[in-house]
């Protein structure tokens, strides 16, 4: 009898174990078959590599795997703040590229927003039309947060990934029924918004010649046509805020304008400032150290002029940087302990291998530094085109994640400005960052006693002291201040 009731439980158990067992496999094979599906329809579009921290990645664009496992209610879809980073918690929300009531296609651009790192473009996922913003230009969203809502079509959630059809800002016009089932013919292929245009001004779409990829019309396409049928007499002017005096209008206006000039304001830091904080704030915990150099730089002067002469591509200026940039990856080659990175809570050092050394660089949006990669691996020319880009991308606000993050070393050039020296602080988790100065003509005494005149920089290195001491760096400078005094060293020992 005892027995027949273990193996009554032996058998009972041994069921609850196959029945978990197999409501675990259901639901795991549930969920892939939704990710299998946009994987593959993606990978056979797009050959690119997709998946990275739950985040999809498209030109630069990002979308959040989370509007794939919303579902919609009523057609409903909420669009979050997709993931845009390692570490990063929260973004700025810039601008919108589309208001309540338009019509969006997928991959449409949604919003522009800025982390502590980059400005990121966020796209769609659906094809739809936007029912809800729920953010205006200037807030702070945290990630996985509800950026708007879109009301989604059920042929866009069952056909997700595949090309959609593009229709008018009114939907429910016949005329956009029939500009529907062309688009899917492949005909007059275009936004919502040149489409309306075209109705704006009268125009059978499907009579304009798209310039675009596979055809696409454009808001240009549009304007020219209607140019050369007479439809417009002239292309509209485009809004100027620069032309507009800000001096000009009526008296009681320049007295409201010098009346603010003595009120108080308040500057909410945004972006770029706010990880400058973080950083500055993390470097205060550091021990810094300086260590002070003079460089003679005549040769430098006579080799960038030389460059210049040389120089065949217009979009390309020669500096002294990169030439600098060169002899500080030279020199790291044997002082690699400079270019590392440190580990507090490990207590370890790391030595990177490659030398990712970032510019500090002044933008309208704040201070960001922007890295030039694998820099031992660069002529000097590249080194300028590549410098000559990360500043455009800058002042443009437009730099990505990529160029921002990994950095090795820092320079950051006063000199541009015109200080003679600073006193950096460190970019943690690097472990040392190098001011340079203004170069500028002073005289010099030779050993008989006659003067002559020296172009001297004056270089500041901060320095990690937990890391690093003082002879570490003096050796390191010592072989920098060589290569830039002697260039021609350059050119003998480049791998």
């Amino acid at each position: 009898m005892m027995l027949s009731r273990r193996i009554l439980r032996g058998r009972s158990c041994l069921c609850y174990l196959t029945s978990a067992t197999s409501k675990t496999v259901v639901a795991t094979e549930l969920k892939p078959p939704v990710f299998t599906q946009f994987s593959t329809s993606s990978k056979s579009k797009f050959d690119f590599s997709y998946k990275l921290n739950n985040l999809y990645t498209i030109k630069g664009h990002y979308f959040s795997t989370n509007a794939l496992e919303s579902q919609p209610v009523n057609g409903i879809v909420d669009i979050p703040l997709a993931q845009t980073g390692e570490g990063i918690a929260e973004c700025e929300l810039l601008k919108w590229f589309v208001q309540e009531g338009d019509q969006v296609e997928e991959y449409q651009r949604l919003c522009e927003v800025q982390s502590d790192k980059a400005t990121i473009e966020i796209t769609s996922r659906y094809n739809g039309k936007v029912a809800k913003v729920l953010h205006i230009p200037g807030d702070m969203i945290k990630v996985g947060e509800t950026l708007l809502k879109l009301l989604v079509d059920d042929s866009s959630l069952a056909h997700d990934g595949a090309e959609s059809s593009l229709g008018s800002d009114t939907p429910d016009s016949d005329d956009n029924k029939a500009g529907v089932k062309k688009s899917q013919k492949g005909e007059a292929l275009c936004t919502p918004a040149v489409r309306s245009l075209a109705k704006e001004h009268n125009i059978d779409i499907n009579d304009v010649t798209g310039t675009g990829k596979h055809g696409r019309i454009s808001k240009e396409d549009v304007l020219k046509y209607a140019l050369e049928k007479g439809i417009i007499d002239d292309k509209p002017a485009l809004f100027n805020p620069g032309s507009i005096e800000p001096m000009e209008g009526p008296e009681e206006k320049l007295h409201e304008i010098a009346d603010s000039l003595y009120h108080d304001k308040i500057l909410t830091l945004r972006a770029y400032q706010r990880a400058m904080v973080k950083s500055m704030t993390a470097a205060a915990s550091v021990p810094h150290f300086h260590y002070v150099e003079e460089i003679n730089c005549d040769s430098l002067i006579e080799l960038k002029s030389a460059f210049q002469k040389e120089n065949t591509d217009p979009e390309v200026k020669f500096t002294f940087l990169p030439v600098l940039i060169k002899a500080l990856s030279m020199a790291l080659t044997t002082h690699p302990l400079v270019n590392s990175t440190f580990n507090l809570e490990t207590y370890e050092v790391t030595l990177k291998g490659s030398h990712n050394i970032g510019i500090a660089m002044a933008t309208p949006s704040g201070l960001v530094v922007p890295n030039i990669k694998n820099v031992q691996s660069l002529s000097i020319f590249e080194i300028a085109k590549e410098l000559s880009r990360l500043q455009k991308l800058a002042m443009a606000n437009k730099l990505p994640p990529a160029d921002i993050s990994g950095g090795t070393i820092t320079l950051s050039n006063i000199g541009s400005i015109g200080g003679k020296f600073g006193s950096p602080l460190i970019n943690v988790p690097e472990v040392a960052i190098i001011a340079l100065g203004k170069i500028q003509k002073v005289a010099h005494f030779a050993d008989d006693g006659t003067v002559y005149p020296v172009s001297l920089m004056t270089v500041n290195i901060a320095a990690d002291h937990r890391i690093l001491d003082g002879a570490n760096v003096a050796f390191f400078c010592k072989e920098w201040k060589e290569y830039i005094e002697k260039p021609e060293l350059l050119l003998l020992r480049t791998r």
